[in-house]
């Protein structure tokens, strides 16, 4: 499955992403060499081969599950550049428009 600069370009344009067309055809290359690998790894047979977790023998270690009070809002919003109505006022990171 080759993968083309068309579809490189769809997914650079959901990612708000615009390349030139020297920076297209360097990643559609790349694009399709990752494909071309993971289809390799797909010939592999792992039939008998167990399920891994994680590849260290760590283990989590839980505290108990303890209900705290918490700080004062007066406080912590003390360093708050911009609130309203009681919450971190941040700038916009999305602009709420969806390419096709």
């Amino acid at each position: 499955m080759a993968i083309s600069a068309n579809e490189v370009k769809h997914v650079a344009g959901l990612a708000k992403l615009a390349f030139s067309d020297e920076e297209l055809e360097k990643f559609t290359g790349q694009m399709d060499e990752i494909i071309k690998m993971v289809q390799q790894l797909e010939e592999v047979d792992t039939t008998d081969v167990p399920v891994t977790m994680h590849v260290t023998d760590a283990v989590n270690r839980m505290r108990e599950d303890v209900a705290q009070k918490g700080m004062d809002r007066d406080l912590l919003m003390k360093n708050v550049p911009e609130s309203q109505d009681g919450y971190v006022k941040v700038p916009a990171i999305l602009d709420g428009s969806e390419e096709e």
